[in-house]
This record gives structure tokens, sequence and C-alpha cells, in this order.
């Protein structure tokens, strides 16, 4: 029987999502807005305002603003972000993973975040589902939502594929 090693996963991600289904460790993930309205916006090449087309490195998901925004696994806190596209934002690692969460609401000062009772800083470990902040318009944004992106040993993945894995694997006995 092959074994699913981090890179392997990794691979098996960007090459055959449909093998993945099938690790249970998927069962783990949490759905990151706990409010969910839609998905406005998809991982990929999109084009804004005429200009050519990009990479859009996650996936946008519109939720009331102030929802609470929860970490996908578990990891450490690697980056807080502050700056006008993603605006504040956090990058959780968990082993080969990163996923990263930007246009929450809060507050940097000093390299903490802040945004009610959450408070994060580098370092800091975060639990699955834990609350890291919540649903913002902060960066480049036309309405609150999160977006949620995803890297594998800094290759970008579709967010959208974990989720179809992740609800597969929750779903099967």
């Amino acid at each position: 029987m092959l074994r699913w090693t981090p890179w392997l996963l990794g691979a098996a991600l960007l090459l055959a999502p449909a093998a993945v289904q099938a690790d249970r460790r998927w069962r783990l993930g949490v759905f990151p807005v706990a409010n969910f309205q839609a998905y406005t916006s998809h991982y990929g090449p999109r084009s804004l305002d005429g200009a050519a087309p990009r990479l859009h490195n996650g996936l946008d998901i519109a939720a009331p603003l102030g929802s609470p925004v929860r970490s996908w696994w578990r990891g450490q806190v690697v980056e807080i972000i502050d700056d006008s596209a993603c605006g504040i934002g956090v990058v959780i690692s968990s082993g080969a993973y990163d996923h990263i969460y930007c246009h929450l609401h809060g507050s940097v000062s000093g390299g903490v975040y802040r945004s009610g009772p959450v408070q994060l800083s580098s370092g800091r470990m975060v639990r699955f589902g834990e609350r890291i902040g919540h649903v913002g318009l902060t960066g480049h944004t036309t309405g609150p939502h999160l977006h949620w992106g995803m890297r594998y040993r800094g290759e970008w993945l579709d967010p959208g594929r974990i989720l179809r894995a992740m609800a597969a694997s929750q779903a099967s006995p």
C-alpha cells in the first residue's frame, strides 16, 4: 500500500486530485469562513479592468462583514501582512503547506494582528478551526470576502480542489 508523504500529497493535488480524496487527513480540514454566502472569484487566470490576464492565486469567499475566519488546518503563524493588495492578512504554515487569508478586518501594529478577541503574531500556533480573524474590506477588494490561498512548497494550488478533496474525505465512511 502506498503511504501519502507530504510530497506525494502535494504532487497528487497538482496532478490527480481524485486520488487525494481517499487520504483521511483531509477530514481534519475546516472550511475557513463561518457565514458562507458565495464564491465570488475562482483560482486561475483572470483579467481586471481590461488588463492582461493574471493568476488569481486563491479563492474568494463572500461572507458578511465581520464573519469569523477559521484556520483550515493547525499550524504556525509565519507572517502578518499589511499591504495594498492583500490588505490585512495572515499566513499559516502547516508543514509543506502555507494557507493565506487576505482582506481581514482589524489592525496591524508592531507585527501583531488584532481583530476583536483575536490577537496573532508570527510564531503563534493555531488549532484546526480556531478563529484567526474576521472578514473585512482591506486591500484591493470590492466587497466583504475572504481571499483564501494555498501553497505547497511554494507552488500555488487551487483551493477549490482542496475543498473538494476535504468534502469527499469527510463524506466517506
